[in-house]
This record gives structure tokens, C-alpha cells and sequence, in this order.
């Protein structure tokens, strides 16, 4: 049963304009202090979140997009700062983007956000997809399978960092510590993380690709898994499901479908359901100009990116419409009672899921933000989110 609710905010700039007929992304350049304004958005959604009963604000790591989309290049030092500001929200890191850090440095900062936090903080790591921000802090001529060799290696270290006494790494491209340093009287064979976290080790990944060699190096790391969401819309997956859970009994461990991960779907609440599609359809395509060059708005073809990019083309690119994602199940669109009803049959479909995110895709209005958060929280969770057993009649 679903037991905890929360929502993905990356940061977006309250944008005058969305849709096709709107700017083009690339047209886009912020002052400034626009660029700024999601930080302080982030503290009043936490404020609100946190008095409105949810779980999880899930905030995500990207780099230099003056277009307004995604402000947040570091989302430890924002996640310590909200949780200054509020009692009891955690705060998700939906995700640290690994190849923009040296993975002691990730294991660190997290360990001090872990302390400070006492437990508020939740890790998330991910590969990134941003060729701008990847191509600053990495090699942008590595192939793919140096790319991804690299990236297992860095998770591997955060988390032998975070969760051992004291660690070392020999591989391919980190070597901690290297071999040889005197230190004080003796040669160093292992570090040891100062602070180290005091509450949780937990880890959550995207599960995108869901290949063999992905699930189980997840799987391998004890890392959990975020199935939609994002960038990355689609909600429940019963196939990743399914095999996420063959995956778990392969090493043991007997889950009900939807265990030890979080669904993430776009929703939308109106008075009707084509209320809510007029709603959103201009949000759809701010996502779309946005996130088809980057491959997750479908198979999308050279000549239709180009009339994508283009505001006097753009609607002629044949893209999916608000339509198809409520047809899909990626977005859930309506009055209450029929957001309720899906995440019921959600529930009935996968027993072991105990949590979700919920969330408006990038581009949406941080104003439309809020209200749609204040809407869920009155009008859909209390009839979603198990209660608490009380014990002793309390």
C-alpha cells in the first residue's frame, strides 16, 4: 500500500509563455535574478510540503541552463538549506549527476547533509544526459562503455565510502588512495569518511534503459529504483516491475510486484478531464521543445526537431499530444475521484509499491506548481496513503 507521496521540483523559472507557439528554448536567456527565483520557490514549496503531509521533496542536479528549466547545480547544499526551514519534509536528490563529481567529494557532502539533516537528506545518483553540463566536467570524447564503466566506478566508491569504516578502490580510473603516499610515519592503504552519515546509506537510481548489466549493478549496490518521473515520464512500467522483482528473488529476496521502488507520474486536477487537458497541453509542449533533442519525447527524427525548434513550425511536428499521455498513463488528468480511482487500481496492480511521486513536468508554472500540490494533498492523499497503525488504542 502506498505510504508516502512526494514530488520532483528541478527548478523551473515562472516562464511567461509556454507551448509551440511560445519562445524557442534556445531563444531563451534569463537575468539573473530570474535564474535565482527557483531557489526561493524551492522554500516555499517546502514550506507548504512540509505542513501539507508530504514525504519527499525530490530536487535534481543540472548546470548552467540559462533557458530557465532545471536551476539547481547543487542540490545537497539547497536540500541542508530547506531543512533549516521546515520540521519534518526529507529531501531527495532526484539525482547527483556522478560525472560532475569526484566521488569522494559526493560521499562527503552527502555524509555532512546526513549529520545536519539528522537523516532528512536522501541520496540519488544517475549517469546525466545534458551533453552541455557532461561535456564541462568530463570527457566528451569517451565512448559509451568507458562512460558507463566510469560511472559504475563512481557509484561504487560513494557507497563504499558511505557505508565502511574505511575504504579503498583500485580500478580502471580511480585509484583511492593512490598507492605509495606517506602519510605521518606510514604508507596509506585506506581513507575513512569524517563525518561519516549517521542515519542512512539508502540509495535510489532512474531506472531508464532497465538492461541485465544495469539492474544488476543495481541490484549488486543495494540501490533502489525510480521507474517515470522527470525527465524521464512514463509512470508504472509492469515490465520493469516484473523484472525488477525476478531480479530481487535471483539474489533471495521474495518482494511483492512495485517493492523497493517509487513510481513517478505528471498529474493534473481540473474540475473535468478536458479542463485538466487544456490545462496541460501547453505544459506538454514546453516539455516536448525541451526534452525531444535529448530523446525522451519519443523517436523523434532530425526533420521533426527541427520543426520543433522552430515556434512558426513547431505544432506541424507530428509530436504526442495531452491525449496520448493520458492514454499511455504517463499523465493522470481530472477531478479527484478520478485520480483517486487510478492510483486504487495502481495499488491493486502492484502491491509491494509503497511509494510514489507526483509532479508537473518541467516547464510548468511554479504558481500552477503549488496549487496542484495544495489540491493533491486535500483532495487526493487521504484517500491514497495508508495510515499509520496506532498501537495500544492511542
Amino acid at each position: 500500500m502506498i505510504k508516502r507521496v512526494g514530488t520532483l521540483f528541478v527548478g523551473q523559472v515562472e516562464h511567461e509563455d509556454l507551448g509551440f507557439d511560445a519562445p524557442a528554448v534556445n531563444d531563451r536567456w534569463y537575468d539573473d535574478d530570474t535564474l535565482a527565483s527557483p531557489l526561493h520557490t524551492a522554500e516555499e514549496l517546502a514550506t507548504l510540503m512540509d505542513q501539507a503531509g508530504y514525504d519527499t521533496m525530490w530536487l535534481a542536479e543540472h548546470h548552467f541552463q540559462r533557458e530557465g528549466y532545471e536551476c539547481y547545480p547543487n542540490v545537497l547544499l539547497l536540500a541542508t538549506h530547506l531543512a533549516a526551514h521546515t520540521e519534518r519534509l526529507r529531501f531527495g536528490c532526484g539525482f547527483n549527476i556522478l560525472p560532475n563529481w569526484h566521488p569522494i567529494r559526493l560521499a562527503e557532502d552527502y555524509a555532512m547533509a546526513d549529520v545536519l539533516t539528522r537523516g532528512r537528506v536522501r541520496l540519488g545518483i544517475g549517469r546525466g544526459y545534458h551533453a552541455r553540463e557532461l561535456a564541462a566536467f568530463t570527457d566528451p570524447h569517451a565512448s559509451s562503455d568507458d562512460a558507463r564503466e566510469r560511472f559504475e566506478e563512481q557509484a561504487h566508491i560513494v557507497l563504499e565510502a558511505l557505508r565502511k569504516p574505511a575504504f579503498s578502490h583500485r580500478g580502471k580510473h580511480y585509484q583511492v588512495p593512490p598507492a605509495g603516499v606517506p602519510y605521518r610515519g606510514y604508507e596509506l592503504e585506506d581513507l575513512t569518511l569524517v563525518p561519516r552519515p549517521r542515519h542512512s546509506t539508502e540509495c535510489w537510481q532512474p531506472i531508464v534503459s532497465a538492461t541485465d548489466r544495469a539492474l544488476d549493478f543495481m541490484l549488486d549496490h543495494d540501490i533502489k529504483g525510480f521507474v517515470g518521473g522527470g525527465a524521464t515520464s512514463g509512470g508504472a512500467s509492469e515490465e520493469v516491475a516484473r523484472r525488477w522483482q525476478h531480479k530481487l528473488a535471483e539474489r533471495g529476496r521474495e518482494t511483492q510486484l512495485g517493492g523497493d521502488l517509487i513510481f513517478g507520474f505528471s498529474f493534473l486536477i481540473a474540475d473535468s478531464v478536458e479542463d485538466a487537458k487544456r490545462l496541460g497541453q501547453p505544459i506538454l509542449e514546453e516539455y516536448q521543445k525541451m526534452f525531444a533533442p535529448l530523446g525522451f519525447a519519443g523517436d523523434v527524427g532530425p526533420e521533426r526537431l527541427a520543426l520543433l525548434a522552430d515556434p512558426s513550425t513547431a505544432a506541424l511536428a507530428g509530436m504526442d499530444t495531452i491525449d496520448d499521455a493520458v492514454d499511455s498513463g504517463a499523465w493522470l488528468v481530472g477531478p479527484p475521484e478520478r485520480i483517486i480511482e487510478a492510483f486504487e487500481e495502481l495499488q491493486d496492480s502492484y502491491p509491494g509499491l509503497e511509494e510514489i511521486m507526483v509532479a508537473q513536468p518541467v516547464g510548468a508554472r511554479p504558481s500552477l506548481v503549488a496549487d496542484q500540490l495544495r489540491l493533491f494533498a486535500t483532495e487526493v492523499m487521504p484517500s491514497i496513503v495508508e495510515k499509520p497503525t496506532l498501537v495500544g488504542g492511542a
